[in-house]
């Protein structure tokens, strides 16, 4: 595992996203222009959804990755994510998605979090996202991003996705849905999360 710490992507050199999301997809094809990076989705490759059954972010993250590196032969990244409430004791966390349920109906998931919150004073949460960067031989490397913040209520915003329109970040009055998506994304967890995975994985931009 040493030579990962020291183990970079190379200029034309194909990279496995591992997921079947066609908007995350663009995403990080977007944040990997300027690198000389080819994405291909793990849904373009056929390959299949491992289940998630990690205990963290992380270990999910790896999950996936892994999964995918081993089965195209590619180095694969892999982002789990998810909204963490103090007053819930951190959930819905890794079960953020799951909250939501199978027609991910995030509506319904915010106001569960907001009866479940009910009237405790303390609305402080936080938003993490784990990348993992995995290779076909099994080395990994993990990378965390954080932004805390407070829940807001009702829902504000058209902007952004998921639990985004109940959540105001320190130092702000409006929440993430309330943002332009350029604004929220140079701030957000996954935005840290890139920042510290393309400082230490990523070649030179051209």
């Amino acid at each position: 595992m040493s030579g990962a710490q020291t183990r970079r992507l190379a200029r034309g050199e194909q990279l496995v996203l591992a997921s079947h999301n066609r908007g995350k997809l663009a995403e990080f094809d977007a944040l990997l222009g300027g690198y000389g990076i080819t994405i291909v989705s793990a849904g373009q490759l056929g390959l299949p959804e491992p289940e998630e059954t990690a205990d963290s972010f992380a270990g999910n993250a790896a999950l996936k990755a892994v999964a995918a590196a081993q089965a195209s032969g590619l180095p694969a990244l892999a982002d789990d994510s998810g909204l963490c409430v103090a007053a819930l004791g951190g959930a819905p966390g890794i079960y953020s998605a799951r909250w939501a349920g199978p027609d991910k109906d995030f509506p319904a998931a915010m106001a569960r979090i907001h009866e479940a919150i009910g009237d405790d004073t303390d609305r402080s949460a936080w938003f993490i996202s784990v990348l993992c960067l995995a290779w076909p031989d099994g080395s990994v490397r993990v990378f965390e991003g954080r932004i805390d913040g407070q829940i807001a209520w009702p829902p504000r915003g058209a902007h952004g996705h998921g639990y985004d329109p109940i959540f105001t970040p320190e130092g702000e009055t409006r929440t993430f849905a309330e943002m332009p998506e350029a604004e929220k994304n140079a701030i957000s967890h996954r935005a840290r999360a890139f920042a510290a995975f393309r400082a230490a994985c990523l070649p030179d931009p051209g």
